[in-house]
């Protein structure tokens, strides 16, 4: 099927919401995954697949496609809703999440899951892996672009600050990131495990041009992604403050739903908060 598009921020955030419902749903069934940072940043997923970047559900290696890197790779809970309904593969197999031998891994994998571009969860490791993407591209003088997202617990990795500064030295203008800037960690709060703030500063320093927005408001989203295409010379970093486990009361803010699963009534209370 050729890929969705969307134009409304009604319609994005009517999409967002379901797609939360298949983030709970995959990780309801397997008992296990990371629900709080995938519902911390797939609003800005939303905003990426269905009107932002080009790809192929029906080709996924289709050379002209922009390139996704899901740099915190725990977090592809989020990641294969957005793929399933874009067609890359049945959403049958969101049932099969982190259940041998499923196709989709509890950290994502390009070898196993079409649409997925490279291996990612080791932390700190995608970031790298979308600047060598995006310098590949340059080589290619291809107009295709790529965006990452990483997170804010990762950013304490220092591979991150090495790719950052190598992403400036290259002027690679086709790079976008988005910072999921959530606040929390497994082990608690980012500014007490080790603080990375003030963080646009950071990037600013290491030579992007950096915008801050809500990274649940859908204009503030799409305002972004549009002036990101008019930066030239510098690659770009949105930093997007998000709340993790957005969307379901009791996860909101709560590092305890960094990597548990919810019981049946948990889930069944959540589902109620997503309903249309």
């Amino acid at each position: 099927m050729p890929q969705q598009k969307l134009e409304s921020v009604v319609d994005m955030a009517a999409k967002a919401k379901a797609l939360r419902r298949d983030i709970l749903l995959q990780v309801y069934k397997a008992q296990s995954g990371h629900p709080g940072g995938s519902l911390s940043w797939i609003d800005f997923g939303v905003a990426l697949y269905y009107h932002e970047m080009t790809v192929f559900p029906e080709d996924p290696s289709n050379p002209a496609r922009d390139r996704f890197v899901l740099s915190k790779g725990h977090a592809c809970p989020a990641q294969y809703a957005l793929l399933a309904d874009q067609g890359f593969f049945p959403k049958a197999w969101l049932e099969t999440f982190r259940q041998y031998p499923t196709k989709l891994q509890g950290h994502a994998e390009n070898h196993y899951t079409p649409g997925v571009e490279v291996t990612t969860g080791s932390l700190g490791q995608g970031l790298p892996q979308a600047v060598g993407i995006a310098i590949g591209l340059k080589v290619q003088k291809s107009d295709s672009r790529v965006y990452c997202v990483v997170g804010d617990g990762e950013s304490q990795e220092g591979v991150i600050w090495e790719a950052a500064m190598a992403a400036a030295h290259h002027n690679l203008d086709n790079l976008c990131v988005f910072h999921d800037l959530n606040g929390l960690q497994i082990d608690g709060a980012v500014k007490k495990v080790m603080n990375i703030h003030p963080i646009a500063e950071k990037w600013q320093a290491f030579g992007w041009a950096v915008k801050e927005i809500d990274g649940h408001d859908f204009t503030q989203i799409l305002e972004a992604l549009a002036w990101a295409r008019t930066i030239k010379g510098q690659p770009v970093m949105i930093c997007a403050a998000t709340v993790k486990g957005k969307g379901v009361s009791f996860m909101e803010n709560q590092s305890g739903w960094h990597g548990v699963a919810p019981k049946q009534e948990e889930f069944e209370k959540a589902l109620a908060e997503l309903a249309d």
